[in-house]
């Protein structure tokens, strides 16, 4: 054989390897702040329901719970796990169901419903105010999202 044909064989293998690979990157989510969030996707509702423990560990103590999940391209929450809950409590299977229940709609500028990486921050027993709320969930913040 000579060596145009295997040039040619050479080339016509890897073509399907180039197309797999960029499907599977297109589809590989991407870390997003959670203040990002919104170019990616929009969450449809409002309010969730989570049961609370009726007893346990510090649940009547300010804290935060940060859980980290994939929004697929369903909009549906998936992969989602605890990743730090400040001051340590029995709260944390309860910030996790509240985010499993999550729906999102994709945005205008993410028509295809290209899924991200992100998390969110559940604050519990916060002081009223703005300023209350933020040092209750400073503590939560997690390295390592942004575009």
């Amino acid at each position: 054989m000579n060596s145009r044909a295997r040039h040619l064989i050479r080339s016509l293998l890897l073509v399907p390897a180039l197309v797999c690979a960029a499907s599977a990157w297109a589809q590989s989510a991407h870390r997003i702040d959670p203040q990002d969030q919104y170019h990616y996707w929009i969450r449809l509702n409002t309010k969730v329901s989570t049961n609370l423990p009726n007893s346990g560990l510090n649940l009547s103590k300010p804290g935060c719970a940060a859980v980290t999940y994939t929004i697929g391209s369903d909009g549906v929450p998936m992969n989602v796990r605890l990743a730090k809950l400040v001051p340590r409590s029995d709260l944390g299977d309860a910030a996790v169901t509240a985010v499993k229940n999550f729906r999102y709609g994709p945005s205008l500028t993410n028509r295809i419903g290209q899924p991200i990486d992100t998390y969110y921050i559940v604050p519990f027993n916060a002081p009223d105010g703005p300023d209350g709320m933020q040092k209750v969930m400073e503590p939560c913040k997690l390295p390592g999202y942004g575009q």
